[in-house]
């Protein structure tokens, strides 16, 4: 096969890619505290599949990872007395059964042990990684702007909020929740956020941007599809015409 044709199917195969990044993107436009994503390329060295003249080695299109968008999302108010949002770098602490997990959905309730958890049950954990427990009786929570909780004039808890020197560290973990893939620990960022409570983050996602990358991602593939069929075509015409002169 023409070295063009392997050039433009591996373009192609990353056009793939980064349009079902796109997708979901769109997807989570109402994900509260979803961050937005975008495919990172590369070139990538190859044996050429023709070695009849023709730079040496050919280049391909490759994907280079996923960039991930950690900025603000709009906060919006709900009144909701576990509702929290983090206004500014930071994010919570879960324990799962597959270990730590860090996200800024901050859409908590309490269970029926009076944990406070989030919408999968998962115990959120305070400053020093420990589970929050509330106790109904004592009346409502109020919530500071460290995350510090308090029932009347007793203090029950605070709400552990954590950076990363390095939020690349952070790998998708599935259910709006991040792992840290790294041996960087997490700081505490009680001086580059504040809790925000009875509001809830929402994605950062710019539909109207995440469309239009959409229709320039779909047109390069059309074009790219074109330079296929064009350099598949010369071919076929090149191997008649060497048919036809022997």
């Amino acid at each position: 096969m023409d070295n063009a044709l392997y050039v433009g199917l591996s373009r192609q195969m990353v056009l793939r890619k980064e349009m079902d990044i796109i997708a979901n993107n769109i997807a989570n436009v109402d994900t509260t505290g979803f961050k937005v994503e975008s495919m990172m390329q590369k070139t990538a060295p190859g044996a050429p599949a023709m070695t009849m003249g023709g730079p040496r080695p050919v280049k391909f299109v490759a994907p280079d990872g996923v960039a991930r968008d950690f900025g603000q999302g709009a906060l919006s108010r709900t009144d909701g007395e576990f509702d929290m949002a983090i206004q500014g770098q930071g994010f919570f602490q879960l324990q799962t059964p597959d270990g730590p997990r860090f996200t800024r959905d901050g859409r908590f309730t309490v269970d029926s042990a009076g944990r406070l958890v989030s919408q999968a049950g998962y115990p959120v954990l305070d400053e020093s990684g420990g589970e929050i427990t509330i106790d109904a009786e004592k009346g409502g929570v109020a919530i500071g702007g460290d995350g510090s909780m308090s029932q009347g004039t007793e203090r029950v808890g605070k709400v552990g909020m954590f950076r990363f020197a390095n939020a690349a560290v952070l790998e998708k973990a599935g259910d709006n929740l991040f792992r840290n893939g790294s041996n960087l620990q997490p700081e505490p960022a009680a001086d580059a956020a504040k809790l925000r409570q009875g509001h809830l983050e929402g994605s950062n996602v710019k539909s109207v941007l995440e469309i239009t990358r959409m229709v320039e991602v779909s047109r390069a593939y059309e074009t790219t599809a074109k330079m296929i069929d064009s350099a598949a075509d010369l071919s076929r015409r090149a191997v008649d015409r060497l048919g036809r002169a022997n």
